[in-house]
């Protein structure tokens, strides 16, 4: 029986469309491959026209690809990024991909921006480090990641091995500390066609952008970035706590290098 039916038809498929896509993000099905639309009417409750109304629209997201004699496939693995931890890209995602950077742009700057330095609490003239890098992760482009770091650290940043650690363990090296929270905005923003063309994808294609305050443990900020995440390949996840007024979590959320 469709437990849809009655609904209008976008609506059906969209609701249809909102189960399987977490089934998908969540690992539901691990060889890539979705059921037939029969099978998947029966596990889902509904008719087989809407679920092949719901597969159309997650064809259109770009989630999934039909072709004839092949079946309903998944078009790339998403990969899941904790917003509760302050964890580097190649640190979350250690087992499950292959992670590389590609450094663009890593160089002193003479005088920061003006909102930058405020974000950093130094005065423009203390100048910093700039840093961009593209994350590759398993042969494809992930995220642009752009960094402006204060001067004391990023100096020791540009000399580690940017091309191969996360930023997160270059600025706890040297700072000789440990990072201890991070404040992060997320949006959801189209693609520049600069942008699409270094992530290789279509000019106004769904990105993250993620922007994030990093801090040491004794408070200090070090590092302001701008990252732009590719939306199909990558689930951004948190586990939240809810408390009772003036109640302090356990565990204050920080949040992953992207």
């Amino acid at each position: 029986m469709d437990h849809h039916a009655g609904r209008p038809r976008a609506e059906r498929a969209r609701q249809l469309a909102d189960v399987l896509r977490q089934q998908i993000t969540d690992g539901g099905f691990p060889d890539g491959t979705l059921p037939d639309e029969r099978v998947l009417g029966r596990r889902l409750g509904a008719s087989r026209n809407a679920v092949r109304e719901a597969l159309a629209l997650l064809c259109r997201e770009g989630l999934l690809v039909r072709r004839r004699g092949v079946g309903t496939t998944v078009v790339l693995p998403k990969y899941g990024h904790g917003l509760d931890r302050l964890t580097g890209l190649a640190e979350e995602l250690s087992g499950r991909g292959t992670v590389t950077n590609e450094v663009r742009a890593a160089g002193e700057v003479p005088v920061l921006p003006a909102a930058i330095a405020a974000r950093l609490d130094v005065p423009a003239e203390a100048g910093g480090v700039y840093v961009e890098r593209l994350r590759w992760l398993d042969g494809l482009p992930l995220s642009l990641d752009t960094s402006y770091l204060t001067a004391d650290v990023g100096r020791a940043v540009l000399a580690g091995d940017l091309a191969g650690r996360d930023v997160f363990g270059l600025i706890e090296e040297a700072a000789g500390a440990r990072l201890g929270r991070a404040e992060v905005a997320v949006h959801a923003v189209t693609a520049d066609p600069d942008t699409a063309e270094l992530l290789r994808i279509e000019p106004g294609a769904a990105v993250f952008a993620l922007e994030r305050l990093t801090h040491l443990a004794d408070g200090r900020p070090v590092d302001v970035e701008s990252v732009r995440i590719r939306a199909d390949r990558m689930t951004l996840r948190a586990t939240l706590h809810r408390g009772g007024p003036g109640q302090v979590p356990a565990r204050a959320p920080s949040v992953p290098e992207a």
